[in-house]
């Protein structure tokens, strides 16, 4: 009997050559075991064992489609130069907010000064780190105790880190049906059950969230309610507030990331449930992708066990980046680059309005990207590869899924890194596909 393996080799082969490209669709598994000579349990197999090499992806309903590769390959195109426009990296950064940051580091030419930023740090930073980014932080509803402030080595160490203190291995975790990449993995590794809970335009839905609490109860849960990614949506005060409510009654403590928070003046979540939400944010989206500062504001009852696994794992933020966090805070460096960025997305958000046609986003919508709903005739994964082909690089719904073969049929369009020359480009390309249908669309 043929092995399933040896078939999945042979059609892996198949995808390295080209022959199958990406987006093309597999065939039905009952086809394909006709054509290949095997059963269709074995075909059940192979395509299962496509799926965990990363080479296709399942879309119900529609089918199994070849992948796009990660990093698409550059193809010239007119005008255009050999990289591809990147619409996929949702950060922002400029020569302008670079000058403003550049003095911090005046300071450390000076040998002493360098050799004290130096030092280890332990999970809360260095003396008066927590009052400081108290402040920082602080809104005219929430203020956090800045002895609750744990500093960790990145955004995702910070999250990586409350999820191995609240969970164990087999716990469930609820998340949004589409939700930050990095969660899915780092659920994997710790052993976790992923539950995607249902949302509307506000967010998750509480009804089914109370509801599936009901079915096995949830050991915590994780969302973004402020600039969704990569929905872009903010939760209204109302939603949140019955959240908060929910969190309360059942005790399920909540992961807010508020990773993209800084675009936005809604309160956050955790000024709702201060017990039961624990806020993780970053100094990445806000500063700039080195900035190695991870921020947790956690409630009495989890900051020691937090504290516990950035120890065990050398999570910390280094002394060095918290002194150069610290400083642009301190004077204002911080709170300008915001309004910088702030400024930015909401122009380009304009920008991509009008080139994609769609209507003007409302005032506060500063989102680092856009969603886009596909037309029937793509595929995503055929539409990010029709996009690679003509140099410009996005990102498949399927990536962000929670539940494998679950995403819609739409793309996220990263809007926020590109200069606008490249962004413009890259959105005309995009809107040209739109327009078409595969195997029309050409290379410019």
């Amino acid at each position: 009997m043929l092995d399933y393996r040896a078939v999945a080799d042979a059609v892996a082969a198949e995808i390295a050559s080209g022959k199958l490209p990406a987006g093309a669709r597999l065939q039905p598994q009952r086809a394909f075991a006709y054509q290949r000579g095997i059963a269709v349990s074995t075909a059940s197999r192979v395509y299962a064992e496509l799926v965990r090499r990363g080479l296709v992806v399942g879309e119900v309903g529609r089918g199994t489609f070849v992948r796009t590769p990660d990093r698409p390959q550059s193809t010239r195109i007119s005008e255009i130069a050999d990289a591809p426009i990147d619409l996929q990296l949702a950060t922002s950064g400029s020569l302008e907010q670079a000058a403003l940051m550049a003095p911090a580091f005046e300071s450390l030419a000076n040998p002493a000064v360098l050799l004290g930023a130096m030092d280890a740090l332990g999970p809360f930073g260095p003396k008066g780190a927590g009052a400081i980014v108290s402040h920082y932080l602080g809104h005219d509803h929430w203020t956090p105790r800045p002895d609750g402030i744990l500093f960790a080595g990145g955004g995702r160490q910070a999250i990586a880190c409350v999820m191995a203190a609240l969970c164990k291995p087999g716990d469930r975790v609820g998340v949004e049906p589409l939700t930050y990449p990095s969660i899915i993995r780092m659920a994997a590794r710790l052993g976790l059950q992923l539950v995607a809970l249902e949302v509307d335009n506000d967010g998750v839905d509480i009804a089914a969230l109370a509801r599936a609490h009901r079915t096995k109860p949830l050991d915590a849960i994780y969302i973004q309610p402020t600039i969704h990614n990569p929905l872009g949506f903010s939760m209204s005060h109302a939603r949140r507030a019955a959240l908060a409510e929910v969190l309360e009654e059942t005790g399920i403590f909540c992961i807010e990331d508020a990773a993209f928070a800084f675009l936005s003046d809604a309160t956050p979540l955790a000024a709702y449930a201060p017990e039961q939400v624990i806020y993780v944010n970053s100094m990445q989206k806000r500063l700039g992708p080195g900035i190695g500062v991870g921020l947790v504001v956690a409630p009495p009852s989890t900051k020691d066990r937090i504290a516990a696994v950035m120890r065990a794992g050398g999570w910390m933020a280094s002394s060095l980046s918290m002194r150069l966090v610290l400083s642009w805070i301190s004077d204002g460096t911080a709170a300008r680059i915001t309004s910088l960025k702030r400024k930015d997305a909401g122009d380009r958000q304009l920008l991509a309005a009008r080139i994609l046609g769609r209507a003007p986003p409302p005032a506060g919508s500063n989102a680092f990207y856009v969603w886009l709903e596909l037309p029937e005739a793509w595929n995503a994964e055929a539409f990010v590869s029709a996009a690679a082909l003509q140099g410009v690089a996005i990102t498949p719904a399927g990536v962000f899924g929670a539940i494998p073969g679950r995403a819609p049929n739409a793309v996220r369009v990263a809007i926020s890194a590109p200069p606008l020359k490249d962004l413009e480009r890259g959105l005309h390309v995009i809107r040209s596909l739109l327009a078409s249908v595969p195997g029309d669309a050409e290379i410019e």
